[in-house]
Parts: structure tokens; C-alpha cells; sequence
């Protein structure tokens, strides 16, 4: 679709924060053109097969009651769901699903192209056009202009993105996806702060190449409890997941290749979040622990593709495997894409109103990664 010339309000990103930031305003009658870098990707679960989970959860119900889709989207796609924290006290119980993401991505799909309110358009923002401390426009790649009243960034990892595996530097947003550049030059210019963070994401691996009978079944609550309030006739899927330990060898591998990870050698600068910890962190940090635990999660229904849940790493592609064929059952394991670790511009969320409108510049709002918040947390 052709860009429009004027829009009542442009949405940068069709990740998770973009779409919730389209849907609601698109409900308050709001006209909204939501611009991202490729309409095939809109609702992309890029960095793992699950929604919810400790804090996240509790967000998503938020969410939920405020009119948002990512509870009643998860309902409808989920493969497993668990309660969290059932042994300590209600305040922290914490749904999460493992969900399909094929169908979680076709569901948001449809319902974003279905908005009569929004326009979506495939193009790259690179500046924004403001005038006496508000904003008027954006200027797409290519010198496209579009007037507007409002403009919302959720770019999530793709603001000057790299991609470090071992000594590997990808400029990317996502592994195979172009990064965005301009906004970040654009909006220091405009007098903000930017900082780096980064976040990791473990390897997938092929199905067929582990040997199941070494692993550990896990499955989901037996009476589970759906995220949405509105959700009706909830009756999931209780899909198995697998759980194995790392053990001795496996960390010594890691720790004897510890200088080749971009986080050790000084290659990644950039702070993490605190509770989504590396393998590296693991074994270095928590050097009493015998083992760390490894969830196998499927990464749609029937899926030839597993997500080891638990071991992010930035580590050489070669030491991934090596330490993971020392695990029982892994010593087949093939990689369809190994973990990496990702480096991305934010902004100090201090410069933002409650509202999440910035305080510098009216009618600018951030929403999502770019205020320093890890993954699914919009």
C-alpha cells in the first residue's frame, strides 16, 4: 500500500509493543499507519515459542484488561500452559504458554490487515520532522514524507543492530533481517540519550537429532487457567516439553572458551537484563552449581524445530555444539540456527512521561525495547 501523505498517527515496528499500539488506537476510531520493515514479519515471536512467564504473565493479564490481543492471541495458540510460582504466595504466580508461532503470527496477522483504521506500509523510517518541540512527520527511506499528530517507536532490536557470535559481527536486527539506522542519529539530535543493551537467544536444533529417551518429559498444568478474561471454552493443548541438565564436561568446554565470547572479551559493552542470564553467566557466575537446567520447547505443534530454552549464549558456533554433544542424548544434535547474542540502541526510559510520551518532544511516545526492557514485555 501506497504511504499516506497525512495520518492521524504512524506506529514505527509490527512487533508485539506496535500491533497492541495499533489495535487500541485503532478502536478508539484513530486513524494509524503502522510502517515496518517487512509485512510478512508482523507479530513475529522472534525471540522465543512462549508468552508470560515471572513479571511477563502478570503484563500480558494487564494488557488484557485494557483491550489488548496478546492473552487472547496466546489462547487460541497455545500448545501448553503452566502456572508459575504455585509453591509461594498469589501475588507472584505467573501464567505462561508455550505457544504456536505459526499460529500465533497468522491470528495477529489477519486481525491487523482486518483494522479499518490502519494503514500498513512496508518502508524504514530514518528521521523524524518536528517543529517547536512536536512532532509533525517522519521521513521514510527513499524521501517519502508523512505528516502526522502522534508518532510511536517500538523498533525493539533493530535500532543499529549487531549480531555477535564468538568473533562474528552481523549488522541485523534479527538473525536474516535487515537493521534500521537513522532514528537513533535522529533522535539525539533532538537532544535524548541513547544507550546499548543486549539480549541473547539460544540455538535451534533439529528434532530428529536428539534422542528423546535420554530426556526428561515436562508437561502443563492438568486444569489450566487461560490468560485472557474474555477467553471462552478453554480447552488447550498439553503438549510435552523436555528437560535435561548440563553437566561437568559440558561446562568445562564453556569455561575453556570463555575468552571467545563477545561478553568476555570485551567485544559486548552493552548491559543485560538480570534475569535472563546466559549459559556463560551460568557457568561462570554460579560456578557452585553442578548443572543448569534446559527446557526443550517445540516451537510450533509438530515442529521439526526445538528451542533450548536456557542456553543463550554468544559463544563460537563450534563450542555451542561440542558442549552440548557432551549432554546425554544431544551427542547427535544438529543446529538449524545457532544462539547468538544481540546489541541495540534504547533510550534512559527517564525521558519518558507515565504516559510513555517523551518529555522533550510533544506527541513522541516510546514504546517496547527501545525503553530498555527485555523481549515480550511491551
Amino acid at each position: 500500500m501506497k504511504p499516506p501523505k497525512k495520518t492521524d498517527v504512524v506506529i514505527v515496528g509490527g512487533g508485539h509493543a506496535g500491533i497492541e499500539a495499533s489495535n487500541i488506537i485503532s478502536k478508539l476510531g484513530i486513524k494509524n499507519t503502522l510502517i515496518t520493515m517487512d509485512l510478512s514479519a508482523i507479530g513475529r515471536m522472534s525471540c522465543n515459542p512462549a508468552i508470560g512467564g515471572v513479571a511477563k504473565g502478570q503484563m500480558v493479564r494487564e494488557i488484557d484488561m485494557l483491550g489488548g490481543l496478546m492473552g487472547r492471541v496466546a489462547d487460541a495458540s497455545g500448545l501448553q500452559y503452566k502456572l508459575l510460582n504455585k509453591s509461594k504466595g498469589r501475588s507472584v504466580w505467573s501464567p505462561r504458554a508455550q505457544v504456536d508461532k505459526r499460529i500465533y503470527e497468522k491470528i495477529i496477522s489477519k486481525h491487523i490487515l482486518r483494522q479499518e483504521k490502519t494503514n500498513l506500509i512496508e518502508g524504514e523510517v530514518v528521521s523524524i520532522t518536528t517543529e517547536k518541540n512536536r512532532v509533525v512527520g517522519v521521513l521514510l527511506r527513499g524521501g517519502y514524507e508523512i505528516n502526522t499528530r502522534a508518532l510511536i517507536i517500538t523498533c525493539g532490536t533493530f535500532l543499529s543492530g549487531t549480531i555477535h557470535i564468538g568473533d562474528r559481527k552481523i549488522p541485523a536486527g534479527r538473525m536474516g533481517e535487515t537493521r534500521s539506522e537513522g532514528i537513533t542519529e535522529s533522535l539525539i539530535a533532538l537532544g535524548f540519550k541513547t544507550m546499548r543493551l543486549k539480549t541473547g537467544t539460544p540455538p535451534r536444533v533439529l528434532r530428529s537429532s536428539i534422542n528423546w529417551a535420554q530426556l526428561k518429559e515436562e508437561y502443563g498444568d492438568e486444569n489450566p487457567v487461560p490468560f485472557s478474561h474474555f477467553t471462552k471454552n478453554f480447552k488447550p493443548a498439553n503438549e510435552a516439553c523436555h528437560t535435561i541438565r548440563t553437566n561437568d564436561r559440558c561446562h568445562s568446554e564453556i569455561n575453556k572458551n570463555l575468552h571467545r565470547s563477545p561478553m568476555y572479551s570485551g567485544e559486548i559493552e552493552a548491559v543485560g537484563p538480570r534475569y535472563c542470564p546466559s549459559i556463560e553467566d551460568k557457568v561462570k557466575r554460579f560456578s557452585n552449581q553442578p548443572s543448569h537446567l534446559l527446557f526443550l520447547e517445540p516451537e510450533w505443534r509438530d515442529s521439526d524445530q526445538i528451542y533450548i530454552n536456557g542456553f543463550s549464549t554468544s559463544l563460537p558456533e563450534g563450542v555451542q555444539q561440542r558442549s552440548l554433544k557432551l549432554l546425554p542424548g544431544f551427542e547427535k544434535i544438529e543446529f538449524l540456527r545457532p544462539g547468538y547474542a544481540i546489541e541495540y540502541d534504547c533510550f534512559f526510559p527517564s525521558q519518558l512521561k507515565a504516559t510513555l510520551e517523551t518529555k522533550g518532544v510533544s506527541g513522541l511516545f516510546f514504546a517496547g525495547q527501545i525503553n530498555g526492557t527485555s523481549g515480550y514485555e511491551e
